[in-house]
């Protein structure tokens, strides 16, 4: 993103995440794939971001890194003004686990839990299943408009009521950074755009900053910067 800016830093001048000239590279059977090189990106607190761009340039392994699921070629990423690289494998777990949501094209909900119980299932594995996190589900089930099927099974559920499930769970550890990959790319008009709206929605009521790639212009749209990757680096849309 040389030819750009990155997004404004936070009040005390540390974004909530920064990357520095992240490079991504594959090297299979003797062929080089270089996805991008020299990115640099940051966001803050309450910030809502887009990435867009052609399928396969990168987009959503860019996400992976910045979400700590993958490592960069080169560069590093920091989160709250701490470098990530050479963090180990537990303790990048508990910053994705505590700091970090994430919302993918399928939901990956567990087919065995109700909804109150998949919502709830980062707070149990972060070892923090109490009053606190009994009602932050409930509040976020509500918040998505799911209230009526605590008790049903994703089985029971639609694509749609299915994705904003996903989203609540993705919030339940109360994080400052949510990262969607596709959120909406298995879902019609009518539930992409609830999803869409719920994202807006939780971007200004919780505060929660929020970056997105997309192919969806409805949600790009909707966000307060957009970036295009393309020919390995980054561009401003607007």
């Amino acid at each position: 993103m040389s030819e750009s800016t990155a997004t404004p830093f936070a009040a005390d001048g540390i974004a909530l995440l920064r990357a520095e000239r992240i490079a991504k590279v594959f090297e299979e059977t003797g062929t080089r794939i270089e996805l991008f090189r020299d990115l640099d990106f940051s966001i803050s607190a309450g910030d809502f971001i887009a990435v867009k761009g052609a399928s396969g340039v990168g987009k959503s392994t860019f996400l992976h890194i910045l979400g700590m699921l993958d490592h960069p070629t080169a560069g590093r990423v920091l989160f709250k003004g701490k470098d990530t690289v050479g963090l180990s494998d537990r303790a990048l777990s508990q910053v994705r686990n505590g700091e970090i949501g994430f919302v993918f094209q399928f939901h990956h909900l567990l087919p065995d839990l109700t909804v109150r119980e998949n919502v709830l299932m980062p707070a149990r594995i972060a070892g923090r299943l109490r009053k606190a996190e009994e009602d932050r589900a409930l509040e976020l089930i509500r918040m998505v408009g799911m209230d009526h099927r605590l008790r049903h099974l994703p089985a029971e559920l639609s694509g749609g009521e299915r994705q904003r499930i996903a989203l609540a769970r993705a919030l339940i550890n109360n994080p400052g950074l949510l990262l969607c990959d596709e959120p909406s790319g298995n879902l019609d008009v009518k539930n992409s755009e609830h999803l869409h709206a719920l994202l807006l929605d939780l971007n200004q009521r919780l505060n929660v900053a929020i970056l997105v790639v997309t192919h969806d212009q409805g949600l790009a749209a909707l966000a307060k910067r957009v970036y295009v990757m393309e020919g390995g680096g980054m561009r401003v849309e607007r």
